[in-house]
């Protein structure tokens, strides 16, 4: 059986992507009512109220709570997390170590999973002790690749993860939405400018999947003297890339605020 905690939107994608490759067998923790009923009706999986009976019954317990509700969450759940059950942690910050200073088990997964998964294109970032046996790893990773693509790194790159694939969603519609106004306030309509950009967005994404590198998809792009090249300028003049490092640096910085609540 496998168990989360939490019953929120990366919850729900992961439930989507695992319930949408025949995956059954899943039980989710919700304390609001209506959620519970939702997930309930929408994907076919138990749900309860009670966290302590996902400790109880599930051989891999997801934790999807926010990181400043980990403290209590764990608290609640210690006396039912046996030395043979897996717990996955998908919050912000939260280190290997505290989970394993809060739980009876070395069988700890900490990963990292982006937005994306809520349409089955998710980045997802694992990191685990070396305690676990090839099918136990296998299992988890299922999981996440029923959202998306799945890597393997080592704990101490996870807030740069975080930050990059985490956080990245976030940052790069906010760069849409920029180009849908520029569009606006160049005259052309909102549901036109929207169609431009996302399709842009997603031409693009498309053009390095297939392993152009940005800098040859630029080059491609960009005629001298041209329209793309003036528009370069400025960003060069912006200092564009500072700004984005300066962006993933905040955001490393939370993750480790956040890791501190330990």
């Amino acid at each position: 059986m496998i168990g989360f905690i939490g019953g929120g939107n990366m919850a729900e994608a992961l439930i989507k992507g695992m319930t949408s490759q025949g995956m059954k067998d899943i039980i989710v923790s919700e304390p609001r009512e209506d959620r519970r009923k939702y997930v309930e009706q929408t994907y076919g999986v138990k749900t309860t109220a009670d966290n302590k009976e996902i400790a109880s019954s599930c051989s891999i317990i997801i934790l999807a709570v926010k990181p400043q509700n980990m403290a209590s969450a764990l608290d609640e759940i210690k006396d039912g997390v046996t030395d043979d059950k897996t717990v996955v942690s998908i919050a912000a910050g939260i280190t290997l170590s505290y989970l394993q200073s809060k739980l009876n088990t070395k069988k700890l997964i900490r990963v990292m999973p982006n937005t994306p998964a809520i349409v089955q294109e998710g980045m997802s970032v694992m990191s685990l002790c070396e305690c676990f046996s090839d099918k136990d790893i296998a299992m988890v990773r299922e999981i996440f690749m029923s959202v998306g693509k799945v890597l393997t790194m080592p704990e101490k790159y996870m807030n740069a993860v975080t930050a990059l694939s985490g956080s990245g969603p976030a940052f790069i519609a906010l760069f849409v939405e920029a180009m849908i106004e520029g569009g606006v306030k160049m005259g052309i309509n909102r549901s036109h400018a929207v169609e431009l950009a996302v399709q842009t967005l997603l031409g693009t994404a498309k053009l390095l999947d297939t392993g152009m590198s940005p800098e040859k998809l630029r080059e491609m792009v960009t005629s001298p003297g041209g329209t793309t090249a003036a528009g370069l300028k400025v960003f060069e003049e912006k200092n564009i890339e500072d700004i984005v490092i300066d962006a993933l640096h905040a955001a490393v910085r939370r993750a480790e605020e956040l890791g501190r609540r330990e």
